[in-house]
């Protein structure tokens, strides 16, 4: 019962209610409410229908499915919410679902299937903090130095309103797949979003808000492409002559 009492929380705070705003908004009683979303009661089928009906969810979402980590930010008009879907091990502990260039095509349509979710590959980053995360392989140059090839892992957020102007962020949207892009939330002026490569050879470019699928918050990413620095003889042997001066100094102070 624990999932559905945190998502009727949710689903208030997602419409900006208090407690006794949304019950009134329901039909029921602060005092009911407050037992639902404390989980010292459990609604009736009527009020599940009515949340249902509400917020266009199936049953099954509402009372099975995390809501905090509803993806499909854009969805289309009349289209169900899809739950984001992740892999765990036995313990329930999420894993780092990797999404490959050869399998981009697939994810747009199968972001929210297990089944699809499933057969990615996955692993562990002991360094990031308890979280959701996914990890994209990253094409072109737009964002160098991040190389083409690289792994970009993000943290899942839940709405655009958790975007923080000028962070990276991964995009996964209908238009355009998936990108890797900093971002500028433009939606109360126009109603789209700003993606701007870091790359000044490729033009910021806006995308409606409506058509972002996922959105993942650039948290660290893996390159087989290491860093190319050409050392001279002539470097080299200054080096070595500034460290023996340096040693000297040492000595006789």
């Amino acid at each position: 019962m624990k999932i559905l009492q945190n998502n009727i929380r949710y689903l208030r705070r997602k419409k900006g209610m208090t407690q006794q705003e949304f019950a009134e908004f329901l039909g029921i009683t602060r005092s009911a409410l407050g037992a639902y979303e404390e989980g010292r009661a459990r609604p009736g089928f009527d009020l599940l229908g009515r949340l249902c009906e509400v917020f266009d969810l199936t049953l099954d979402a509402l009372v099975r499915s995390d809501l905090s980590k509803i993806s499909g930010l854009g969805r289309q008009e009349g289209e169900k919410l899809k739950v984001l879907a992740i892999t765990v091990d036995n313990e329930g502990n999420e894993f780092i679902d990797f999404v490959p260039q050869k399998a981009t095509a697939g994810y747009l349509n199968g972001y929210a299937d297990p089944e699809f979710v499933e057969d990615l590959p996955r692993f562990r980053l002991p360094i990031l903090a308890p979280g959701t995360y996914r990890a994209f392989e990253i094409s072109g140059d737009s964002m160098l130095p991040v190389q083409h090839g690289s792994i970009v892992i993000g943290a899942y957020i839940e709405s655009a309103d958790q975007i923080r102007n000028g962070r990276t962020y991964i995009v996964v949207s209908r238009r355009d797949g998936v990108v890797y892009k900093r971002l500028f939330d433009q939606r109360e002026k126009d109603g789209t979003l700003i993606l701007q490569s870091d790359n000044p050879g490729y033009p910021p470019y806006s995308l409606p808000a409506d058509e972002v699928l996922e959105l993942w918050e650039a948290r660290a990413y893996i390159s087989t492409v290491l860093p190319n620095y050409e050392m001279s003889l002539e470097k080299l042997h200054d080096m070595v002559t500034d460290l023996r001066q340096e040693i000297v100094r040492l000595k006789k102070g």
